[in-house]
């Protein structure tokens, strides 16, 4: 591992995506274990924000090394809760070894019944096994106060504003990660401070406007979950809702980067002083074949060797973004802006 006194400052912001949130672990995991990069800032929504909580509290409590384990035990544990757990069902663990089974009877009955009664009728008491692994997994009270902490920007959408809340590190619970983690078709809302949160994915998936402001680093990673391009019309239900939700959950981040786009446009142009505004180099890690080879029940999908082959496909991703990018990193954006989100 390369010293500390080398490593490059970066931010990351992480999507959400379900059990597709492991693609993320694996990254996490091994740019950890490089070492050549140092996290300054995270921005997360839903899954995302669980990986981003777990790795800031694993860096409190020992450092990467640390760091790694929390997130694997983590994973862990979310497979087993997916196996027993009442509300976070692992179908996929009827059917050993399947990715998807989006046409399946039994995938079908769920989704079906998830959209003709609402989380407060079939599960009235609010149960929610999410809230014990990460309560068991991450010290909240040591995230809020602890000094040298990651500092975290948990996205979660007000539901009856329509507004974006971002939790930082001071007002953190286990309460603003499950908001932000909080699918309307599966959980009742979470209630923080008497107002009622969703799933972030809806506003900010994820927002990227606090790494801009808040960060000294001007280099933001962007960890893809939901694919942004998908060849091909889809024809089924399951297949017209799914892409529907990947463009929805992606437009916030679209309309984020045409406004990075088109400062540095205008700093390009001599219309504004570089360093009147902050030129952000943008970057992004993804494998958007593996991703649109996914079903969209996958995303419910908690069989340990699935989460775990997702991991390393997410390690083998950062493996080959490190060896192209990392060079490029705190010089220029190795993503073109235009090409990809304009």
């Amino acid at each position: 591992m390369v010293g500390k006194a080398a490593a490059k400052d970066i931010n990351i912001a992480l999507q959400g995506g379900g059990a597709h949130g492991a693609f993320a672990w694996g990254i996490l995991d091994r740019l950890l274990e490089d070492g050549r990069l140092r996290i300054e800032a995270i921005s997360a929504t839903s899954a995302g924000a669980m990986n981003a909580a777990l790795y800031a509290d694993g860096m409190l409590r020992g450092g990467p090394e640390q760091a790694r384990a929390a997130l694997h035990d983590f994973w862990k544990s979310i497979s087993e809760a997916g196996r027993y757990g009442p509300i976070f069902p692992s179908l996929m663990s009827l059917f050993t070894g399947n990715h998807s089974l989006d046409d399946s009877p039994s995938y079908q009955m769920f989704d079906l019944l998830s959209r003709l009664f609402s989380p407060y009728q079939f599960n009235p008491f609010n149960l929610n096994p999410l809230r014990t692994v990460l309560e068991r997994h991450v010290d909240f009270e040591r995230l809020r106060t602890a000094g040298g902490a990651t500092r975290l920007n948990i996205c979660a959408t007000n539901v009856e504003t329509g507004k974006i809340r971002i939790f930082e590190n001071r007002e953190l619970t286990v309460d603003s990660v499950l908001a932000s983690a909080c699918l309307p078709f599966l959980f009742q809302s979470v209630e923080i401070g008497g107002e009622f949160f969703w799933d972030g994915g809806y506003i900010g998936n994820p927002a990227i406007f606090p790494l801009i402001s808040g960060s000294k680093s001007a280099d933001v990673v962007i960890v893809h979950i939901n694919p942004i391009k998908r060849k091909g019309c889809p024809k089924t239900a399951a297949e017209i809702l799914n892409r529907l939700n990947e463009i929805s959950f992606n437009s916030s981040l679209m309309r984020e980067m045409r406004a990075i786009a088109f400062v540095s446009d205008l700093i390009d142009g001599g219309k504004i002083k570089d360093g009147e505004m902050k030129r952000m180099r943008m970057h992004s890690i993804r494998a958007e074949d593996l991703m649109t080879s996914l079903g969209v029940s996958s995303k419910l999908n908690t069989d340990w060797r699935f989460l775990t082959s997702l991991r390393d496909h997410g390690r083998a991703a950062a493996g080959r973004w490190l060896e192209a990018c990392h060079d490029r990193i705190g010089v220029e954006s190795t993503i073109d802006l235009k090409a990809e989100f304009l």
